[in-house]
């Protein structure tokens, strides 16, 4: 067996404009229009590598937008590909409500990162556990079909929170604490070697390329970065 390393590049989806209420599942659209942002994130990111999103659109428009500020030479020559299993929790009967209200009603003392504890599932929906058990095994498939190249997976907060959950082998509830920000990037390698087995390296995690370049502009490092 020879050894490989397989790199996933994470990429949160840009943001939705107005997200008053919880989309969860909901198919909406994001804001593409800060080109500085793709910029960045086309400089960063490897060429010749698999692209992924999940199946809805937000991340196969963040997707479509850092491909086009890529070099021509290094553009993917097919489409991405659609993994559902990526997609975003499931909040059910939560989806649509007004945030500010949800987080009102309920505190937000045992779970103050997200929607509820990780094992709590929205009605008609899913836990974040459930997310877990979903993303899991579609990584380690996808590590197999891919084995040994860099992947772009272009998807959702909590899909990237349930990959760091897999790879660091946290307890889901924990991985909630990890910050992941719209447009950001969260690498996590696969490693599989004849001596040692299987074993994940975190790389990097809520990695915004395009505050480094602000910085470097303003020539201020306490300049706040773009979110």
């Amino acid at each position: 067996m020879e050894d490989k390393e397989t790199r996933w590049w994470w990429v949160r989806h840009a943001p939705v404009p107005n997200s008053v209420r919880i989309y969860g599942q909901s198919d909406v659209d994001c804001d593409c229009s800060n080109l500085e942002v793709f910029k960045a994130l086309a400089a960063e990111l490897p060429s010749k590598a698999v692209w992924l999103t999940s199946n809805l659109s937000r991340t196969h428009q963040t997707a479509a937008a850092i491909v086009g500020a890529l070099e021509e030479k290094a553009r993917p020559k097919e489409n991405p590909v659609a993994i559902p299993k990526f997609a975003e929790q499931n909040l059910g009967e939560w989806q649509g409500l007004v945030r500010e209200e949800f987080f009102a009603s309920r505190g937000r003392t045992n779970h103050p990162f997200w929607f509820g504890p990780s094992d709590e599932r929205a009605p008609g929906g899913e836990s974040f556990n459930d997310v877990v058990e979903r993303v899991g095994p579609e990584v380690l498939r996808l590590n197999k079909e891919f084995s040994g190249r860099d992947i772009v997976a272009v998807a959702h907060g909590g899909t990237i929170r349930a990959a760091l959950a897999i790879a660091l082998n946290l307890n889901p509830n924990a991985a909630l604490a990890f910050s992941i920000e719209n447009c950001s990037i969260t690498r996590i390698d696969h490693f599989t070697t004849q001596a040692d087995g299987d074993f994940w390296r975190v790389a990097m995690a809520n990695h915004r390329p395009w505050s480094r370049t602000s910085a470097r502009a303003t020539h201020a490092s306490v300049t706040a970065p773009l979110a």
